[in-house]
């Protein structure tokens, strides 16, 4: 049977043009935005046609800038075309605020045109011809258009919404096929993306915007798509700082890059009678929690396990939310802890967070940043409780999901992390945390008051370890000028010493003096005589 020509012709141009599109491999371009490549896998694919969105004040510009900044040089500019929005110069004033910012590059580099002449009195017509006279002419890597939402407002003919799509159809190919990476910015709003040819035809849709949350203001980002490459999915936190905007992936920290020994040593707490408790310290790269009403020691124990890993050449970190860092430094001193001179030799860093805007990704960058700068092994955070009440409200409702990630991320960079929570004492119950937390933590140990012969005492018990045996005891223990003192085990009369308020199980110590042998002997020896 004869074979088909025309059948093996387009087999054959089927099979090369697969054969080239397995050759093809996307360059990607940075975007200038820290915590955006990471988000994007790598950066922008080279040559795409691309969208940034958003509504007023929620960092479309200064985005677009910072990837302009990035990638424009003298052989390669980039033009950046503005459209009825700001002028140039007054747009320039304010970004030069940023550190990205090169002054140098702009006018060689960096290049500016308006358009606003041409749109405002010619059609979509003259104003695609300027673009490509002008890009024919500099030939740049990257193309911004701000704002194309006025392009895309101006009056059209009865045509309409053909002669628009047109526009933007042809203005794709011609940017594409001149190899340049362009992005398009904008105010729209979400309900404006459907049936709009601009987002059908988009490469990559980058859509920012900002929330009011009572009284804070948040700020996201959302990968919409981006052809030819995956991305992290969801929401991500932005702030907009002297940087710039900076993006906080929601998987921030979950790549290990110091994933934990096979082997794990133990690490002293700083108190030996601890240690003893805990089958001889803390395992490196645990999530211990240490659980207790205000006032039992949550913080000076925290400090002495600082002191502990500084002594034995283990950098560290604390994050503080409650007392400036002068305060937990005189306190140290007080116990007889020196963290003065590690801070000012770079051993330890006390990081002090405290607006009421944050968000747990922002407070795991500023960790994961001072671990990468010491090299810490140590990480105190003081405490859960102040660490919720400086996030923005909405991020408060996701607080537990926000622990696990953080701690997830820290332990997988081989940080062991010592966190405090405070707890009520109700004289009635147990609890640990009113989080729901005690399964993200490796260990936990309680810290609690107990009512016994009309004084407030305080003791503690370790809850779990996971890394091996550990006592069971309940010690008692005292606050000195050295700090936590765990109290030499002692005989005790009492039953229920958790819940507070123990029960006496034997005689009182009035009994038991007048029960004993001794004073019957003297009384004897007094009537003798």
């Amino acid at each position: 049977m004869a074979k088909n020509p025309r059948a093996a012709a387009e087999r054959k141009l089927a099979n090369n043009v697969a054969s080239q599109r397995a050759k093809v491999a996307i360059r990607k371009l940075p975007t200038g935005v820290r915590g955006l490549d990471d988000i994007l896998h790598g950066g922008i694919p080279e040559f795409s046609f691309n969208v940034i969105a958003g509504m007023p004040g929620s960092g479309k510009t200064t985005m677009a800038h910072q990837i302009l900044f990035a990638n424009a040089t003298a052989e390669k500019p980039a033009l950046f075309f503005t459209v009825l929005g700001e002028p140039a110069i007054k747009m320039l004033r304010y970004q030069q605020q940023f550190s990205f910012f090169d002054g140098s590059k702009v006018g060689t580099a960096v290049r500016f045109s308006n358009l606003s002449d041409i749109v405002l009195h010619q059609d979509l017509d003259a104003v695609l011809a300027e673009i490509i006279k002008q890009v024919t002419a500099i030939n740049p890597c990257v193309v911004m258009v701000d704002s194309f939402r006025t392009v895309m407002r101006k009056p059209q003919s009865a045509a309409g919404e053909m002669e628009m799509q047109s526009f933007i159809q042809q203005l794709t190919q011609f940017l594409t096929s001149w190899e340049a990476t362009t992005f398009l910015v904008g105010e729209f709003g979400e309900e404006e993306t459907h049936g709009n040819p601009l987002f059908t035809i988009a490469d990559g849709l980058f859509w920012l915007s900002q929330k009011t949350e009572r009284n804070s203001v948040v700020r996201k980002l959302q990968v919409v798509k981006v052809r030819g490459s995956g991305s992290v999915p969801g929401l991500h936190t932005v702030r907009i700082n002297e940087n710039g905007l900076q993006a906080f992936s929601r998987t921030l920290g979950f790549v290990l890059k110091n994933p934990k020994p096979a082997k794990r040593r133990r690490l002293s707490m700083g108190i030996p009678d601890l240690d003893k408790m805990m089958g001889g310290g803390v395992l490196e790269g645990d999530s211990l929690l240490i659980a207790g009403p205000s006032g039992t020691g949550k913080t000076a124990l925290a400090t002495q396990f600082i002191a502990a890993g500084l002594r034995n050449g283990e950098p560290g970190i604390m994050a503080i939310f409650e007392e400036r860092p002068k305060g937990y430094t005189e306190r140290a001193d007080a116990f007889g802890l020196d963290l003065k001179t590690p801070l000012e030799k770079g051993n330890l860093e006390i990081i002090y967070l405290r607006p009421l805007d944050l968000s747990v990704d922002e407070t795991m960058q500023e960790i994961l940043d001072a671990v990468e700068r010491v090299g810490a092994k140590r990480l105190v955070i003081d405490s859960l409780v102040s660490l919720e009440m400086a996030l923005a409200p909405g991020f408060r409702e996701d607080f537990r999901e926000s622990l696990y990630r953080l701690i997830v991320a820290l332990t997988g960079a081989g940080v062991t992390i010592l966190s405090t929570v405070e707890v009520e004492d109700s004289f009635t119950g147990f609890s640990f945390s009113h989080y729901t937390i005690s399964f993200l933590t490796d260990d936990i140990i309680r810290m609690r008051y107990v009512e016994i012969d009309g004084q407030l005492r305080k003791v503690m018990v370790v809850i779990k370890m996971r890394g091996g045996n550990h006592s069971k005891d309940i010690r008692e223990y005292v606050i000195t000028d050295k700090g936590v003192v765990v109290i030499q085990p002692r005989s005790t009369d009492y039953d229920g010493l958790t819940t507070g308020i123990p029960t006496r199980t034997g005689p009182s110590p009035q009994q038991k003096a007048e029960a004993s042998p001794e004073p019957k002997a003297r009384a004897k020896s007094r009537a003798a005589k």
